[in-house]
């Protein structure tokens, strides 16, 4: 069945992807970076799309919708940043917690970086539960690693879910595949030989961990790059030059560390192939950087949904 959903700091589509393929069909989508809005129309030209400031944005129009699920900034609570939490002025749980009131949602799911599971934060996690709990959810999070949904990168996210008490008996966390997911040789094999590079096999060999966490870094500092220092010496270790990003993938005579294109980067992060992002090099892998991989979207979306289907079959009556 076909459920209705709004998603707010949508991005490039991550989430909203992987919830399209749990089967959810999206009336709203909320997002105020320009490139990534027009990524998303690139891709789903028939999604409605505000660009704009989630301050601005009123959800009692959509009064009904089966959920409501966005990955608010994760600059507050990142231990890249000062995590100032609710001091800090990118904090966007209030509005958040604003449209759920508004359009009460059957069910909300909500994703942020680890470092929100900090102490620092505990009296915010918990004030989040709180005030879901106040509008009549139950509303717990957990901490989900990509890798355990296929994603070939370490990247660790705290996802609340949050459902109406009627279907909350019915939701239960997504498992972890039995097969672990694709080293970075494995997945970027193909992407990486494109050019007939003579080194790519024994770079297969070397690439086989997975990938550290991508990051999509800020608009405040210089182009791409695949993270601070110690991430930097991670993907060398795997045999990935961090300093950039390439223009295409190596050339047939290539010697030394390979950097990753932006294609390569978006098949890290779990996108399919075929799904675009807008504008030059650096607004491209900041999309990507940022998102939330599809597959674990789609992992927790189809636990949702099965907790609202079941929830709106009638129950038998006892004799």
């Amino acid at each position: 069945m076909k459920l209705t959903s709004i998603e707010i700091c949508a991005g490039a589509g991550g989430q909203a992807l992987g919830l399209e393929q749990a089967g959810f069909e999206h009336v709203s989508l909320v997002e105020i970076d320009k490139a990534a809005c027009q990524t998303l129309r690139i891709n789903r030209h028939h999604w409605h799309i505000t660009e704009g400031d989630l301050h601005h944005y009123a959800a009692e129009k959509w009064q009904g919708v089966a959920l409501l699920a966005g990955g608010v900034p994760c600059p507050p609570f990142s231990k890249a940043g000062k995590q100032l939490g609710s001091g800090d002025e990118r904090d966007l749980f209030p509005e958040a917690i604003r449209l759920v009131s508004e359009c009460k949602p059957e069910a909300v799911m909500l994703e942020n970086v680890r470092g929100l599971l900090d102490s620092v934060f505990d009296e915010y996690r918990a004030k989040i539960i709180s005030d879901l709990n106040n509008l009549g959810y139950i509303a717990e999070w957990r901490l989900l690693n990509a890798n355990d949904f296929g994603v070939p990168q370490l990247r660790p996210r705290v996802v609340f879910v949050a459902l109406k008490k009627g279907a909350a008996e019915y939701f239960n966390w997504p498992s972890a595949q039995a097969a672990p997911a694709p080293t970075v040789g494995e997945a970027l094999f193909d992407l990486m030989a494109a050019n007939d590079w003579h080194g790519v096999r024994q770079w297969r060999e070397r690439a086989s961990d997975i990938a550290p966490t991508l990051v999509g870094g800020s608009k405040k500092h210089g182009g791409p790059d695949l993270g601070p220092t110690r991430a930097k010496k991670a993907w060398a270790s795997i045999g990935v030059d961090g300093m950039g990003i390439a223009d295409a993938a190596p050339a047939k005579d290539f010697i030394g560390l390979p950097r990753l294109t932006v294609r390569m980067t978006a098949r890290i992060q779990g996108f399919p192939d075929h799904w675009q992002f807008s504008g030059k090099k650096t607004p491209a892998y900041r999309q990507i950087g940022n998102a939330f991989p599809p597959p674990v979207a789609h992992a927790v979306g189809k636990q949702i949904q099965l907790a609202l289907n079941a929830a709106a079959k009638p129950k038998l009556k006892r004799a």
